[in-house]
């Protein structure tokens, strides 16, 4: 499968076929955040379960239409039963809280690590960068 590389998604290469690791920096469009769907939904439909990291240092915030887009949707939908451990990097601080809480109720291990833990987040999911 190619890496994804788009204007504020680039994908990170690992050395396992079921970890998938992002770098999500400035504004993201809908149409990233429609390719990005598109890309995870294919991951979903070839692996049972698969592990994820995004390094959001440089996010800025994405198209608000984009949570209405059905790829996008169907994406998330299937990430609570296919993402067995999910790692963010550098999220901002309500983002960092919205996860641990949500890894309270949600069947995916969830965790937030500070930009300078990222090597951390690489050893959560299982991998270690390329």
């Amino acid at each position: 499968m190619k890496l994804l590389n788009l204007p504020s998604v680039r994908q990170i290469p690992t050395s396992s076929d079921t970890v998938y690791a992002f770098e999500v920096s400035g504004h993201v469009s809908d149409d990233d955040a429609e390719a990005l769907a598109e890309y995870m939904n294919d991951a979903f439909d070839r692996h049972e379960k698969v592990n994820m990291l995004m390094k959001l240092d440089g996010y800025t915030g994405s198209d608000m239409d984009a949570i209405f887009d059905g790829e996008v949707i169907e994406s998330r939908w299937r990430s609570l039963f296919n993402v067995e451990k999910y790692a963010v990097v550098g999220a901002p601080d309500g983002a960092s809280k919205m996860i641990a809480f949500m890894d309270k109720i949600l069947p995916v291990d969830a965790k937030s690590f500070a930009s300078h833990e990222e090597a951390m987040a690489w050893e959560f999911v299982g991998e270690k960068t390329l």
